[in-house]
């Protein structure tokens, strides 16, 4: 899993509440089996017409805010069904990070998984990030997880909580399978000391 530390991006402003996880990846594109490939699907239903046509006034088709990779969001960001493949799909499209005044606990857990950072400031800081990210041209924001900050060259800066735990996976690209082979060392003494039974090895 990619280390998140110090991140710097173009910013894209989701003015939207409620953004559940079948807008974010319809699930007539769940039938994939890989992780990746899902990015050309992100918010379809809102980039796209019944037709296939690509709809103008959506925010991820201004070419200004093309590259973007952190969006800032309306609160509650994630609701809805369990999904795993929403964060696949931000992260795919090209996103590090999202930034709301709230979120959904299992989207949040889930983005924690794959090394995606939700960044939960009051709605009063979001409020002014989506301003700033419709007003400025090239809005770009930095990301801090070393310093737990959010800060422009403009002049914002906002700090955010991580649950260290969290904070230590995602500055050291740390996944479940990571952390567990963390113990490498110890797991083989293990099986060394306690060989399978022959019958599982025959099997």
């Amino acid at each position: 899993m990619k280390p998140f530390t110090v991140h710097r991006g173009r910013v894209a402003p989701l003015d939207r509440i409620n953004v559940d996880t079948d807008q974010i990846i319809p699930k007539q594109f769940l039938k994939r089996i890989e992780r990746t490939g899902f990015g050309q699907f992100v918010f379809y239903d809102w980039r796209f017409g019944a037709d296939g046509s690509k709809n103008p006034d959506f925010v991820l088709h201004e070419p200004r805010y093309e590259g973007a990779s952190i969006l800032v969001a309306g609160k509650n960001f994630g609701c809805g069904s369990s999904r795993e493949h929403a964060v696949w799909a931000l992260a795919d499209f090209g996103f590090r990070a999202v930034i709301s005044s709230s979120f959904a606990d299992i989207f949040a857990n889930n983005s924690t998984k794959n090394g995606f950072l939700t960044v939960g400031l009051n709605e009063h800081e979001v409020a002014q990030l989506m301003l700033r990210a419709q007003e400025i041209d090239d809005y770009r924001l930095t990301i801090d997880l070393e310093q737990c900050e959010v800060r422009d060259e403009q002049g914002f800066r906002a700090k955010f909580s991580v649950d260290e735990f969290i904070r230590h996976c995602l500055l050291n690209g740390l996944d479940d399978i990571g952390l567990t082979l963390q113990h490498e060392a110890e797991i083989a003494a293990y099986e060394t000391q306690h060989p399978a039974p022959a019958a599982l090895k025959a099997s």
